[in-house]
């Protein structure tokens, strides 16, 4: 697969994008309330969105100001292709271009080995956050 084109952007700019690729895959595929998925701190974060060839959204993640990393989401059929990968390094790159020393996130603890292979350690054990057990990981820049 070609690499996905990221754009990085603002909550205003990339708003509706970004909630297309989050709904459908965090309310519709996994089932989290949409109550939870929208929260204040969109207004803050960087956001990243990736487009395939047709200009279609098919993936986001934020970088918040403290230097986690969240709502990592890639369509169903875009995934396995590079482009959660692409996203992920993206914003890593960002917080080390403002001066962060570190980024975390709390991943879903079913992609706790992609994040592995992407250089993350684990910090603690499992919880649930929205019903799903997750694990904090954080990674040096």
């Amino acid at each position: 697969m070609t690499p996905a084109r990221i754009v990085l952007g603002d909550w205003t700019t990339l708003q509706k994008d970004a909630q297309a690729v989050r709904y459908s895959v965090f309310v519709i595929e996994q089932h989290i309330p949409v109550e939870l998925e929208w929260d204040v701190m969109d207004a803050q974060c960087l956001h990243a969105v990736a487009y395939d060839e047709q200009n279609q959204a098919i993936g986001t993640g934020r970088l918040l100001p403290d230097g986690h990393i969240g709502r990592m989401a890639v369509l169903e059929s875009a995934r396995n292709s590079g482009v959660g990968a692409q996203i992920l390094r993206i914003l890593m790159e960002q917080a080390k271009l403002r001066g962060d020393t570190g980024v975390r996130l709390n991943a879903q603890q079913t992609a706790e080995n992609f994040y592995v292979k992407e250089g993350f350690s684990r910090d603690g054990e499992v919880f649930m956050e929205a019903g799903i057990p997750h694990v904090s990981m954080s990674h040096p820049l």
